[in-house]
């Protein structure tokens, strides 16, 4: 649809096991220690799996 991202099966972000891994990367943010914010967070929600499209 009209620029809108097609929906496609994504983890619940909710769940007590997703808020800890989130947390642990706004902890090395926080720190200074995340280099690449959202690639860190890609990886710890399992996404970023396929090509990266043009934005």
């Amino acid at each position: 649809m009209f620029g809108k991202k097609s929906q496609r099966e994504t983890e619940d972000l909710t769940t007590p096991e997703a808020v800890d891994r989130g947390q642990r990367v706004y902890d090395r943010i926080v720190a200074g220690k995340c280099k690449d914010v959202v690639a860190e967070l890609d990886a710890v929600h399992g996404r970023g799996r396929e090509s990266k499209r043009a934005s």
